[in-house]
């Protein structure tokens, strides 16, 4: 509405029944564009389940503690949708990981960590071909960067890492340390809980690490043996073993 010489002028109704018109369209495509995103996230998904089962797995339950931080940090719809996909597709880049390096059973060796330590980029440089997905492929690309800016790939630091990216650390970190493996048993979560408090300012976000604790604490009362996955609407068993 303008005022043109002390009197305000009503838009005509022709011109406000376009502005509905043009506000609908742009709700139309945003839903549209959400969709195909979607779509070809789980297209990629089913890819990476067929290429290692195990990371495909992983993904799921990185994207649970994730999802479990972000409510707790108290995250808008909107972006615990952006950080489901973020953690989902953290790993992706695995697909371009050779399978001796990938599913070596014992330690790697500098050149083969070297190899995998190349994952994140990849992430993002197959994510960054959808539009709709290059910022979760930001989000991915920098998931191992660490808080004192020892992590990879840039040395990022502090607040200068994504939020997704901080939350998806503690998450990957946690799922590392908590899954039984065929050559190692995994820990026990209150043991995992005392590791990232002990590493809470250095390797990880302290106000991540604390959401973390918390929302998992929150989960534990409620019983639950599996979790949900909202993109996919499918539950997976809290079990990693």
């Amino acid at each position: 509405m303008k005022k043109t010489n002390n009197v305000f002028q009503i838009p005509s109704f022709t011109t406000a029944q376009a502005l509905l018109t043009l506000a609908a369209e742009g709700e139309r495509l945003k839903i549209e564009n959400q969709k195909m995103a979607e779509m070809m996230a789980r297209t990629i998904l089913k890819a990476l389940d067929c290429k290692d089962h195990y990371t495909f797995g992983h993904s799921m339950r990185v994207a649970y503690f994730s999802l479990v931080t972000g409510s707790e940090l108290g995250l808008t719809e909107d972006e615990m949708k952006e950080l489901e996909l973020s953690a989902i597709f953290h790993d992706i880049g695995k697909i371009g990981t050779p399978d001796q390096v990938l599913n070596k059973p014992s330690r790697l060796t500098e050149e083969e960590f070297a190899i995998m330590k190349q994952h994140p980029e990849l992430s993002y440089e197959i994510l960054k071909e959808y539009p709709s997905l290059e910022k979760i492929g930001l989000n991915a690309r920098y998931h191992h960067e660490r808080y004192d800016g020892r992590g990879y790939p840039e040395g990022m630091k502090g607040e200068e890492i994504p939020l997704f990216a901080r939350i998806i650390l503690i998450a990957d970190t946690f799922d590392a340390m908590t899954s039984t493996r065929p050559y190692r048993k995994g820990l026990d979560y209150s043991v995992a809980f005392d590791e990232l408090n002990q590493f809470s300012g250095s390797q990880f976000d302290p106000k991540c690490v604390t959401a973390f604790i918390e929302g998992m604490r929150k989960e534990s009362l409620k019983g639950e043996d599996e979790f949900l996955i909202p993109l996919l609407d499918r539950k997976f068993s809290k079990n990693a073993a």
